[in-house]
């Protein structure tokens, strides 16, 4: 029943695209919605996680809580310019290794905040 659900909402998305006039805009504004949503969705994953760990943020100290922070931050910057930085060859990797270097320092902080 599931699965029949999921291809009547692809079909009807593609029928979208298909039949109706200017359809590219039609996609276009289906995957800005999906993608606010995705974003919403994970801005209220770090709030609640946010709430539910106040002890252990309130725990870390000043360049620690910056290194959480910036790299938080970082992760905020690199989807919004995602799609400028795919265009080329060296801005993918330069977006990887800055992902990489956030969930690092990231991770780095947690496990240090948690062991204490």
């Amino acid at each position: 029943m599931r699965t029949a659900r999921n291809i009547a909402i692809i079909a009807l998305l593609a029928l979208g695209v298909a039949f109706l006039p200017r359809g590219g805009d039609f996609a276009d504004a289906v995957l800005t919605a999906s993608t606010v949503g995705f974003l919403a969705a994970f801005a209220y994953a770090i709030y609640g996680f946010s709430r539910e760990n106040q002890l252990t943020l309130l725990s870390i100290n000043g360049p620690r809580k910056g290194v959480l922070y910036g790299s938080l931050g970082l992760i905020v910057l690199l989807i919004a310019g995602a799609s400028k930085m795919f265009s080329t060859g060296p801005g993918t990797v330069a977006w990887l290794g800055l992902l990489a270097a956030a969930v690092i320092g990231i991770w780095l902080v947690w496990s240090d905040a948690r062991s204490v």
